[in-house]
Formats: C-alpha cells, structure tokens, sequence
C-alpha cells in the first residue's frame, strides 16, 4: 500500500509532539519568610477518566514513612482552558483528578516547607532546599516523561543541582521524574566551589554561616573524590555536587543521584572528632552514588514512593557503605590510621555493649527498619542496619580475603554488583552468594546462615588477628563498677532513657522511664549519679529509690565489674609477614605501628 507525504508528515507531528511532551514544574519562592511557596505542575495532555496525582510518602535514603503530604494546602486541578476539574483525596499522597475529555491538567498546590531535619523540604528568608520527594507531585502515567523545573525566586540567590540546567536561570531540565527526585535543589544565599577530580566535575555549595574551613573542605573532598577506583571501575555521573548546611542544630545526610545533602550544626566543624564526623559522612554519602543510587537491591528496584520496599538487604546498602567510608579516608590520606582504627574500635565497642545483638540477624533489622523506632527496646532486641551492617561486612572481607589467600576481597564483591546490576536492574541474596562463590571457589551458604540471616557475635580477637591487630584497654585497665542504667542526659533528668538487658538494673526489674531519687537513701542529682555509683565496688548491693509509675519503690541490685576505660586496637608485637600483608590488602597501607605495637 502507497503512504502518502501528507500521512507521513502528519505521523511525523504526532509522533514529535509525543516525544516532545514534559512535565512542567514551576514554583515561586518569592515570598520565603512563613516557610510557603506556590507550586504549579502542568501534565501533559491525557485521554483517561481520571488523572491520578501523588505525593510520595516517604524520600529516598531514609526508609521510614513521612507525612508529607501534610505540607499541601489550597489544590486545584484545571484543564487546559483553566476550567476547575473536579478531584478527591483517595489517599494519603494521592489525589484523583477526574477528566472529562482528554486535556492538559494543569495542579496547583501552597506548599508548606519547614523540615530542614529530614532533609525533604526547607524554606526561608536565606534560602530553599527542595526534595521533589516533600515539593513536586507527579502522576504515575508520566511519571517516565521528562520533566521541566523552573523557580522565581528572591533577587540574589543562586540556584545549584545534579541536574541539567535549564534554558533560564533557575530552571532545570531532567530525563524523567525519577532524576527529578533524586536531584535536590539548593537556592538561595549560599558559597559556592567548584574542582576537577579524576576527569569529573564537581560542586561544593555551602549554606549557612559556621566554623567550618571551605577551603580544607573542598581540598579533601578533592582526595576523596579521586579515590573511588579502588572499588569500583569508573563512575556513574560525569558532574556531582555536595551540598552542605551549617544549621541551627539539624544534622544529618542523605545520598542523591550526583550529589549529596549533609547538615551540621554550623559550630560542630573545628574540633577535629566533630570534623571527622563531617567527612566520613561525606565519603559514606560519596560512595552511595556507586552502592545504593547505581545498583541496589530487587526490593528497591524501582522504587515504590507510595509504600514501603522490603529487602533483607538493606544491611548491605547501609552497613557496607559505612563500612567503606573511612577507607576511603584512608587511602585518601585524610585521616590516619590511629583515626581509622579508633572508629573501628568503637563500633566494636558498642556491639559488645549491646544485648540485641543476641536476638536480630541483620536480615531481620533490615525487613524492619521501616518501622523500627529506635530507644531501649531497639537496643535490647535489635540490630543496626548501618552499625552491625558494618561488622557483617568486615567479618565477610575478613573471610574472603583469607579464602582467597588476599586475591579478592569485599571491594570485588561491589565492583562485580556494580558491573552486573546497575539500574535497571537489583540484585538478590542469590545474586550476592553467586558472586561470592565466583571469587572463592566456596559455598558461602553457611557463612550466610550464620552471619547474616542468623544474629551473630564475633570473635574479634581472633579475628583481628589476622591482620596482626589486638584489642586493650591501653593503660585503663582498672575495672569500675557496673550497673546497666543510662540517664537521659537531659539537665537534671533522672529519669531513664535505656536499662541494658541481663544487666544488673534489668534483673532488678527496674525498667526505663523510672526514675531515680536516692542511692542508699540520700538523695542524688543528675550530674553526680555516675559519680555516686564509683564510690562502691563491684560486687557491692545497693539499694535505690525510684519512681515505677509514680510509686516510690525500693529495689536492691547487685553492682558488677566492667573494664574502664576506651577500647582501643593496637598492632601486636613482631607481627608475622602474613599478618602484614593481610592488613595490606584489607586496608591498603603498610604496617602503621612500632615494634611495641604502637602508632609511629
């Protein structure tokens, strides 16, 4: 059959307006003061009954539900002639639209936007930060359409993004809403820098005054940024940008696609423990780009805005990322090995401190940690995706570089994730056991059982060893007495905030919310009750006065002995050639201690 040039042109139309057609996002900032802005999303034309509109229900790199949907005032829905359509609230992120023929619907919304702490939306006199996940509804029907952002905002602010910029200034354009999403915008009076690293550009923008050093900000996210080859072999973004906010108290990171968000209080910078928490953030946010936003687990793949994504998996996400993070500072030279292993020894310090280790595998924490509310049931029953995430991943290194006599080791593990199973497509358990028997010639499903979906315990000594590294208390060996009561820390509080299983506290039945009023019958405070409790020795009864709901009750335990002092990793004595490569090829350095074990 002949096709005429008329029928060919006219195909040719359709199918560029097809292929033309976007989601236009606009938001007006001008009015920043009461936290508000208005938005307008105009959808492209659509030939359905209805038109579904949602707000996600949670954001990416924070798996736990949010409100957000609470910040929508005013919604309209009109047609591309500005008719009101009419719409119903049918769920908590999600509004029906209904359509009488096929139009544009054109959705405008007030947007309330004061959560600075969760990241998602924060706006104000100086600035805005916008997560589309708290800002930008979408529709699941366009949701792979490409998206057009444009803001009107105050005169003098400079808008910065992962995303492409658009034709005018500030505006920015993105493949679809799923870039959108995972591509904050950051507005407003701010600092900016810019570097090259390992033929990659990069941003630094800062917001909000403190007592941090830009300029050794910038020089050692440099280092970090050039140093990802020793796990991965090359990079998923050709630009990133880090984003970072001196705040009144929030605190906090979360991952983006090529960039990251990171909050500090502004005068938590100078001390160096305070500015070694800031950059390993930064790296653990850095290597999220690879492990979370590049490949990821099936259950999060694609992600699911309006519900909750299960995997068993999160562990891995999570916990690896963190265990890579001072690596990275490592290798990077922007910490020492002292700083490395004093990290290590703490997370080890705390595992061994906490009784829930005993009761939840990591798999378990990690189908949990949706609804995991943290406090003293977490700590006594439960697991850390992000702490003993870490451990699982140093026990799993440990194990493979001794099964593969150093040839390969938990780096490879995510080298072969991300070469394998980058976005589209997830990874399952199956997937990780595969990969684990390519590399060492082993099965490692027993190592699972009793690792990962069984709650485990290591052996750190021995362990540790083999990289010719011991754990002491170094020169505070003396033993204290031991309760198992935690105070709130709030000033003049003595209520409890945690009572430690199997702890002498917890075998006396007291509990937390009790408070303290007296040890031995005299009256204690706040500030001097650990002081109190070091004029006795353990293996001493005391007998405390509490209030259990209100009652005054007297309850007698039995204090117990515990090391005083800081956990600390030191190298051992005359360390064998073995033990010198097994740390070399863990950590990639030489051997850091004298030869009485200490740090040169």
């Amino acid at each position: 059959m002949k096709v005429s040039k008329l029928a060919i042109f006219t195909a040719g139309i359709f199918f560029s307006a097809a292929t033309m057609a976007e989601v236009q996002y606009q938001i007006d900032l001008t009015q920043p003061q009461h936290h508000l802005a208005k938005v307008n999303v105009t959808f492209p034309e659509s030939s359905a009954d209805t038109l579904t509109v949602n707000l996600p229900v949670w954001r990416t790199g924070k798996y736990a539900v949010l409100p957000l949907a609470d910040g929508v005032r005013l919604f309209k829905a009109t047609d591309d002639d500005g008719n009101a359509l009419n719409w119903q609230r049918t769920a908590t992120g999600e509004w029906t639209i209904e359509l009488q023929e096929p139009t544009e619907v054109n959705v405008s919304y007030q947007l309330y936007a004061n959560d600075l702490g969760t990241r998602v939306r924060h706006i104000d006199e100086s600035h805005a930060y916008l997560d589309a996940s708290g800002v930008f509804m979408y529709s699941p029907e366009f949701r792979q359409d490409k998206v057009n952002i444009s803001m009107t905002v105050p005169k003098g602010w400079q808008s910065y993004s992962g995303m492409e910029s658009g034709r005018s200034k500030h505006s920015f354009v993105a493949d679809n809403y799923d870039v959108l999403i995972d591509s904050p915008i950051e507005t407003g009076v701010n600092t900016h820098y810019s570097f090259e690293a390992d033929g990659r550009d990069y941003e630094v923008v800062f917001w909000g005054e403190g007592n941090y050093d830009a300029e050794q900000i910038v020089t050692d996210l440099t280092k970090i940024s050039s140093t990802a080859e020793v796990i991965w072999d090359d990079y998923p973004f050709e630009r990133y940008v880090y984003m970072i906010h001196a705040t009144s108290g929030a605190r906090g990171a979360t991952e983006h696609l090529n960039s990251t968000i990171i909050q500090l209080p502004r005068f938590n910078f100078r001390e160096r423990k305070d500015y070694l928490r800031f950059i390993s953030t930064a790296s653990h946010e850095f290597i999220h780009t690879w492990n979370v936003k590049a490949y990821r687990p099936e259950g999060l793949v694609p992600y699911d805005y309006q519900k909750a994504s299960m995997t068993e998996l999160l562990w891995m996400a999570e916990g690896s990322t963190s265990y890579f993070q001072n690596q990275l500072l490592l290798r990077a030279d922007v910490i020492t090995p002292k700083e490395f292993f004093a990290d290590l020894a703490k997370r080890i310090d705390r595992n061994l401190n906490k009784p829930g280790r005993e009761i939840q595998s990591v798999a378990e924490a990690s189908l949990n940690e949706w609804t995991n509310t943290g406090g003293d049931y977490a700590i006594n029953h439960g697991v850390n995706i992000y702490s003993e995430g870490y451990l699982a991943s140093l026990s799993l290194d440990f194990s493979l570089l001794a099964d593969t006599e150093l040839a390969h080791s938990y780096r490879d593990v995510h080298r072969k994730l991300y070469q394998d199973f980058k976005l589209p497509k997830g990874y399952n358990v199956d997937d990780v056991k595969n990969i684990l028997a390519t590399l060492s010639g082993k099965d490692y499903q027993p190592w699972w059982q009793s690792h990962i979906t069984s709650p485990f315990s290591l052996e750190f000594d021995s362990l540790l060893a083999q990289a010719g590294l011991v754990l002491s208390y170094g020169d505070s060996e003396k033993a204290t007495v031991y309760s198992g009561l935690t105070l709130t820390g709030q000033h003049n509080d003595l209520t409890l905030a945690h009572v430690t299983r199997n702890s002498p506290a917890w075998l006396a039945g007291i509990v937390a919310g009790n408070e303290i009023i007296a040890v031995n019958g005299l009256k204690v405070t706040a500030a001097g009750f650990k002081k109190r409790l070091e004029d006795f020795n353990a293996g001493d009864e005391i007998e405390l006065t509490i209030f259990n709901n209100d009652k005054l009750t007297q309850v007698s335990l039995t204090l117990e002995e515990q090391p005083k002092g800081d956990l600390a990793i030191e190298g051992v004595s005359n360390p064998t050639n073995a033990q010198k490569a097994f740390l070399k090829a863990w950590l990639g350095i030489d051997w850091p201690f004298d030869d009485a074990g200490k740090f040169i």
